[in-house]
């Protein structure tokens, strides 16, 4: 084992309090994630040099679309203080209504209809980028980056206060967000994992915007909640044993960032492998997308990732949805999905009988980033519902990113 390795193990035993050992049932179920992970790697390895691998890394950062899209910057402040980055992409300026609007006789135009996208845990904003390009310039859109993601700044709860990220936090930046980028106006809200869980704890605690603005939500491979049931195609009593030491391992992994980032370097073939498993499940999808997922998560620092994750467990809104009981709704997951499983977009569905639930077959988790002409055409059809105009689902000049396996 190299020294960065060694170095990790003893801090990943300080976590388990001495216990480690004890956790066994948790190293080997571990394994089994990084066994997947390493099949595929090692094959690979027979074929493709190191040399040769990086360096098709380094082409895929560089000839991939993913990512590039930029709109209109803009700064929110969350009641913390943090502050929060968000692009606005405008609706592309139409002649004809321009000549409507002038009949208008000074009276002021009605405000657009905003879509505004909420991302997941260890993404940033980009994570939407299929969706951005077949919406750009059609709708008015708002994408923005949770707190320590992307562009926005560490949380100041957690770096001043040292208080915890909770699940209401992330729902009150969503309704600072809202407040600076779409201040008027109907609202249509999209939310991928942690960004499904933002919007429904932003309306249960501001019930009073959904009722007067929202008029349309998308939960894309979300949970209401019961995270902790989950185990990540690992065995029952395997993932059991994970729960009680991942949360102080995690805790204490992100105390020793530096050597967390080096040993990622060292072992980056290995972490592609684990984030295509729990990313996405076709059996081909464009390597050109599957190293922007890499590159997505890799920039999320592991003491942001060890802060967001006790969230999760705590996570229970399936009272809020009520709110959302008169508006049109898509509930849309992957039937592969190990991180937020389907089966948690079904119990959603449940609470709102009227919502369209889309199971997509042979998707993951990045369901938008894996089929994104299917989610596309199922978000334009909401928007439909909801009134607004949108395009038809068309993506293919930015790639199409699987094909279905066999």
């Amino acid at each position: 084992m190299s020294d960065t390795g060694t170095q990790i193990a003893r801090a990943a035993e300080e976590a388990a309090g001495g216990g480690w050992r004890k956790a066994g049932i948790a190293g080997a179920a571990i394994g089994v994630i990084a066994a997947g992970a390493a099949a595929g790697v090692a094959v690979e390895r027979l074929t493709v040099g190191r040399g040769m691998r990086k360096k098709a890394r380094l082409a895929l950062d560089s000839a991939g679309p993913y990512g590039s899209l930029r709109g209109q910057p803009g700064k929110a402040q969350a009641d913390d203080g943090t502050v929060l980055y968000y692009e606005v992409d405008e609706v592309e300026p139409d002649s004809s209504q321009a000549r409507r609007k002038r009949r208008l006789f000074g009276r002021k135009a009605p405000a657009p209809v905003t879509v505004v996208f909420s991302h997941g845990y260890c993404l940033s904003q980009d994570s939407w980028h299929f969706q951005r390009a077949a919406l750009r310039g059609v709708v008015r859109t708002v994408y923005w980056d949770q707190r320590s993601h992307g562009r926005s700044e560490r949380g100041k709860a957690q770096t001043e206060q040292r208080e915890p990220v909770t699940i209401d936090q992330l729902g009150r930046d969503l309704k600072a967000v809202i407040d600076e980028a779409a201040p008027e106006g109907p609202l249509v809200l999209v939310g991928h994992s942690m960004g499904g869980m933002t919007v429904m704890a932003m309306a249960d605690q501001f019930p009073e915007l959904v009722r007067d603005r929202v008029v349309g939500v998308a939960f894309v491979g979300t949970s209401s909640g019961r995270l902790g049931e989950v185990n990540y195609g690992l065995p029952v009593a395997g993932m059991n044993a994970v729960r009680r030491v991942l949360p102080g391992v995690l805790k204490a992994l992100g105390s020793r960032v530096e050597l967390v980032e080096r040993a990622r370097g060292a072992t980056a073939d290995l972490f592609a492998g684990i984030i295509k498993r729990y990313s996405f499940a076709s059996r081909e999808v464009d390597p050109a997308v599957a190293r922007f997922a890499e590159r997505l998560i890799e920039s999320t620092p592991i003491d942001v990732v060890a802060e967001f994750y006790p969230a999760f467990g705590d996570h229970d809104k399936q009272a809020a949805l009520r709110h959302f009981a008169e508006v049109p709704v898509l509930v849309l997951a992957g039937d592969k999905d190990l991180v937020t499983p389907s089966e948690h977009s079904e119990a959603i569905a449940d609470e709102l009988p009227e919502a369209e639930l889309v199971i997509v077959p042979d998707a993951g988790h990045l369901v938008m980033l894996e089929h994104p002409e299917l989610v596309m055409d199922r978000l334009a059809d909401l928007l439909a519902r909801a009134g607004v105009a949108a395009p038809a689902a068309n993506v293919v000049a930015h790639g199409s990113t699987a094909h279905p396996g066999t």
